[in-house]
């Protein structure tokens, strides 16, 4: 799968919109959430997989490098630096416009791990 790539001409990193990432993840893009656990834990994508940015030197190997993975955070800043280190590894890596909060305001699915109502923020 191709992701369509957003950013603008000038941009150096790859990019999608929220609303974008929603829709490629609906048809079976993989997902990798940079967060750390307890956010992960209030609120996530249910198709995503958790590596933390903490973490993410130490496991990158589990990261797909066959396939464009989705790289989302909180806001945006944390996976533009995981998208970066994750470009520089040789993978094909691309950031989620605005995380989890755009994802939610995109109406992309949140599910939680705990018995409260999911939230991202």
């Amino acid at each position: 799968m191709s992701v369509p790539l957003g950013g603008g001409p000038t941009s150096s990193m790859p990019e999608v919109t929220a609303q974008e990432a929603v829709a490629l993840v609906g048809d079976g893009a993989y997902l990798l959430d940079v967060r750390e656990q307890s956010e992960w834990d209030e609120g996530h994508a249910p198709q995503a997989v958790l590596v933390p940015l903490s973490e993410l030197a130490d496991r990158v190997d589990e990261v797909p490098a066959d396939r464009d993975v989705l790289v989302v955070c909180h806001s945006g800043m944390r996976s533009m630096r995981a998208t970066a280190a994750l470009l520089r590894s040789g993978l094909r890596a691309v950031n989620v416009e605005g995380g989890m909060l755009a994802w939610r305001d995109a109406d992309g699915d949140v599910v939680s791990e705990g018995d409260g109502r999911p939230t991202v923020g």
